[in-house]
């Protein structure tokens, strides 16, 4: 009896185990579509918004007339959000004279601060809470979900949405010819 109760044992952890290491290496979940039944879509202007940044500056997307932004709606919480930014960073710093990058965490300004510290991001981070989920809305992404990112072009004009974490190839396909 206790040779089963052993192998049943051993079963359960063998399981739970296998489950674990699933969760941890498996690519990120498919993504669904984009609910644009609010907001803009691609080829609109680009909607004003002012949120305060880490600093307790206030920032617009007048802000950055004339030159492209790349927008990541983001929080300290979401995974895929926090597995995308040292690459939205790299991206930051390779292409610092042809793109702002501005993100734009929902959440709470301590919590930002500290994440953002920890994680050497010096890109523009900008903070809010009930006015950051409207401005996403507005800017195409009435579900909410996160990440969602934005590039405006230099005319203020929506070039490219993206709902998930933005990969490389994302960039590359999407954001750099543009630039």
């Amino acid at each position: 009896m206790k040779t089963f109760v052993t192998i049943v044992g051993v079963a359960v952890i063998a399981l739970a185990l296998g489950a674990l290491a699933g969760q941890l290496w498996r690519e990120s979940p498919p993504v669904p579509a984009l609910d644009r039944s609010e907001g803009v879509d691609v080829g609109d202007p680009a909607p004003p918004f002012r949120h305060a940044d880490i600093h307790g500056q206030f920032v617009s997307i007048e802000d950055y007339a004339g030159q492209p932004v790349l927008i990541n709606f983001w929080a300290t919480w979401c995974a895929p959000c926090v597995r995308e930014m040292p690459m939205l960073q790299d991206y930051a710093e390779q292409h610092e004279e042809q793109i702002e990058l501005v993100g734009i965490a929902i959440d709470e300004p301590g919590n930002v601060r500290d994440f953002i510290q920890e994680l050497g991001i010096t890109y523009t981070i900008l903070i809010g809470t009930t006015d950051v989920m409207q401005t996403q809305r507005e800017y195409g992404n009435a579900n909410g979900m996160l990440p969602y990112t934005v590039l405006v072009d230099g005319d203020s004009t929506v070039r490219w949405q993206h709902l998930g974490e933005v990969k490389p190839q994302h960039l590359e396909e999407n954001v750099t010819p543009l630039l």
